[in-house]
């Protein structure tokens, strides 16, 4: 490696997991928010990786955190539980195309988070969530098939995704499953492409064998 930047605190196979869903906003001038600022190396990451014109937007509690703005990048202070706070993000920055929860890890930060902030992303945005291994561990109000962690909760979002087969005819589908293209499962991380979705519709090609 040859990085000379700030610390940068991550798990080595989420790298892979990023490149794989972030690499079409390169050279687009996106708008990115990663919650969770700590030393500050990822928000360098990405003015790197993503090019001249993005625009990244760090999320902490920490007021020393401030030292990481300059003009391509700022830092909101705030709790993501605090929903308050959160609708301030949606209102100052109406567009953001990517955001990545890194944040305190605790159950009820990354489900609020989550709620607040997916409506908000842009149509065709994508939707990060790492260091789920927390929801395995009670420090963080975790544990095995706990029902209130984010694992399963997430375990929902899969029903929701399906929600055109179930629901009531003339009843108004969520974001979750209008405007979601799929949910992919990582170690540690889910990944969410959102993406306007019209009524599934079979279609059939071909001559019948029979």
């Amino acid at each position: 490696l040859t990085y000379r930047g700030r610390l940068i605190h991550k798990w080595q196979h989420y790298f892979e997991v990023y490149h794989r869903y972030l690499e079409r906003f390169r050279g687009r001038s996106p708008v990115i928010v990663e919650i969770g600022v700590f030393h500050g190396g990822s928000l360098q990451m990405w003015q790197d990786y993503f090019g001249k014109g993005a625009r990244v937007i760090g999320v902490d509690i920490d007021p020393d955190c401030m030292r990481f703005e300059d003009e391509n990048t700022t830092i909101l202070l705030g709790d993501q539980q605090d929903v308050s706070f959160l609708a301030g993000i949606r209102e100052r920055f109406p567009h953001i195309d990517v955001i990545i929860d890194d944040g305190g890890h605790k159950m009820l930060q990354q489900i609020t988070t989550l709620g607040e902030l997916y409506p908000h992303l842009q149509p065709h945005g994508v939707y990060i969530c790492e260091d789920l291994h927390t929801s395995y561990w009670p420090t963080y109000g975790g544990g095995l098939r706990r029902p209130d962690t984010f694992i399963e909760f997430s375990k929902h979002l899969i029903d929701a995704l399906h929600g055109w087969y179930y629901m009531p005819k003339g009843q108004e589908l969520d974001v979750y499953t209008a405007g979601t293209f799929g949910l992919s499962f990582y170690d540690s991380i889910v990944v969410i492409e959102k993406r306007p979705i019209d009524r599934p519709r079979v279609s059939q090609t071909g001559k019948p064998s029979f």
